[in-house]
């Protein structure tokens, strides 16, 4: 049967965003809206406009220590699209990537060759390659390095690096995805779960940074499409719950708590249907502090002009 001229115009387009590098991250972006009517302008997109950095904190101390962090989609391909030559005009003391996608042997000598980073730590998958991985890239060095999170189950997909530094833990994670169709969400419930005991165990030793691609938009805020996404990866009630848990158990976004009502603020936008250029995102990369720490936070970034990846990167500014 012929589709009626009324029932076109109420056609609902609804796009899932899923990477299609990796099949893994299915974060969608699920943009719903009604079909433009002939003649009508489409309206302009909200963008965020990061501003001028704060580089003291609230009692006037100086930021001493800059960290960024960035979901490159692939360390490779991100080289290849000068992705180090913001890094050096940013100039973090300490670098955190995820989502690598890239074997030790494998890593680009642009990269490994870094003079301003003497002290590089890598971690991947040990059962596939090319898939997942994360890095961190000092320019002191730590006291001690450490892999995963002591378990088994979750260590085999390199998935977290910690670094420990005189007066605190640095953590960088690329937390699993649900996956398209949820095929992973019970797997990361159980991740948020020893993943907050994990860093709860840290904790109980010193003060923690928590940074990295943790694949949740914790609230409505933090993403552009909140009612198209609630039974999509990443705005799931369980994984919104796991993050409120994590909240609950003493740390704080570092983000939320200096900008609590800022919107628009994404640091990833899939790359179907110029969702970058409209800037309909999802909030998925976090600094997150123990509270001992937030004395001491200057201001938490989002470098949303920053390309590269389908992330942007993120930049924490604080007194250690």
């Amino acid at each position: 049967m012929k589709r009626g001229k009324k029932a076109e115009k109420e056609k609902v387009e609804a796009v899932e965003a899923v990477e299609a590098a990796e099949g893994e991250e299915d974060n969608g972006t699920a943009v719903v809206s009604k079909k433009a009517k002939k003649g009508k302008e489409p309206e302009a997109p909200i963008l965020y406009e990061d501003p001028p950095d704060v580089t003291a904190a609230a009692d006037g101390r100086a930021a001493n220590m800059k960290i960024t962090s960035w979901n490159v989609d692939g360390l490779r391909a991100w080289v290849k699209k000068k992705g180090l030559d913001w890094v050096r005009e940013e100039s973090p003391d300490v670098l955190c990537l995820q989502e690598t996608k890239c074997a030790e042997k494998s890593l680009p000598a642009e990269i490994t060759s870094m003079p301003e980073f003497p002290h590089k730590y890598w971690s991947g998958s040990t059962e596939k390659e090319g898939y997942s991985g994360v890095a961190m890239l000092c320019k002191t060095e730590p006291l001690s390095v450490t892999y995963g999170i002591g378990q088994e189950e979750h260590d085999k997909e390199g998935r977290v690096i910690t670094a420990e530094f005189p007066s605190f833990f640095l953590v960088t994670a690329y937390v699993p995805n649900a996956g398209k169709g949820l095929v992973r969400l019970d797997y990361r419930k159980t991740w948020d779960v020893d993943f907050r005991s994990y860093l709860s165990g840290l904790e109980q030793r010193k003060p923690l940074v928590l940074c990295g691609d943790l694949n949740v938009a914790h609230e409505e805020i933090d993403l552009k499409n909140p009612k198209g996404n609630k039974k999509n990866a990443g705005f799931t009630a369980d994984e919104r719950e796991g993050f409120s848990q994590l909240l609950a158990a003493g740390f704080t976004d570092s983000f939320r708590h200096l900008y609590p009502d800022r919107a628009y603020a994404y640091s990833f936008w899939t790359y179907m249907m110029n969702s970058r250029s409209k800037n309909v995102g999802w909030r998925l990369d976090y600094f997150v502090l123990s509270a001992g720490l937030v004395p001491g936070l200057c201001d938490s970034k989002i470098r949303n002009k920053a390309m590269g990846s389908d992330h942007c990167p993120i930049t924490l500014l604080l007194v250690v």
